[in-house]
C-alpha cells in the first residue's frame, strides 16, 4: 500500500478557508475508485512553521495514485488548491 500524505499552507489562514480546502478534497470520497481512503484536516503541530490542512490518501500502489492524480474528479479539486494555497509539502510512502 502507498500512503500519499501532502502538506497545505494556504493563502488565507482562516477556519472558513480551512474547511473550504477540507470540504474540497473530501468531495472525492467514493468518486475515484482507486483511492482506498482520503482523511483531510488540520495540522495538529501547532506551530508558526507548521502548515494549515493535511491531506492524507491510500492507495494500493503507485500506479493507482497516478490513475488518482490523473482522475476527472481529481483534475478540478487541484485546480481549486492551486488558487488558494502559498506552499505545500508531500511525501509518499509504502507499508
Amino acid at each position: 500500500m502507498i500512503k500519499h500524505v501532502v502538506m497545505y499552507k494556504l493563502l488565507d489562514d482562516s477556519q472558513e478557508a480551512k474547511d473550504a480546502l477540507v470540504a474540497r478534497f473530501m468531495s472525492m470520497q467514493g468518486k475515484i475508485e482507486v483511492l482506498r481512503s482520503i482523511e483531510a484536516g488540520k495540522d495538529c503541530l501547532g506551530s508558526e512553521r507548521s502548515f494549515d490542512v493535511v491531506l492524507i490518501c491510500t492507495f494500493d500502489s503507485l500506479a493507482d495514485m497516478q490513475v488518482y492524480k490523473d482522475h476527472p474528479v481529481h483534475v478540478p479539486v487541484m485546480q481549486y488548491v492551486k488558487s488558494v494555497v502559498a506552499k505545500s509539502h508531500s511525501v509518499d510512502f509504502e507499508f
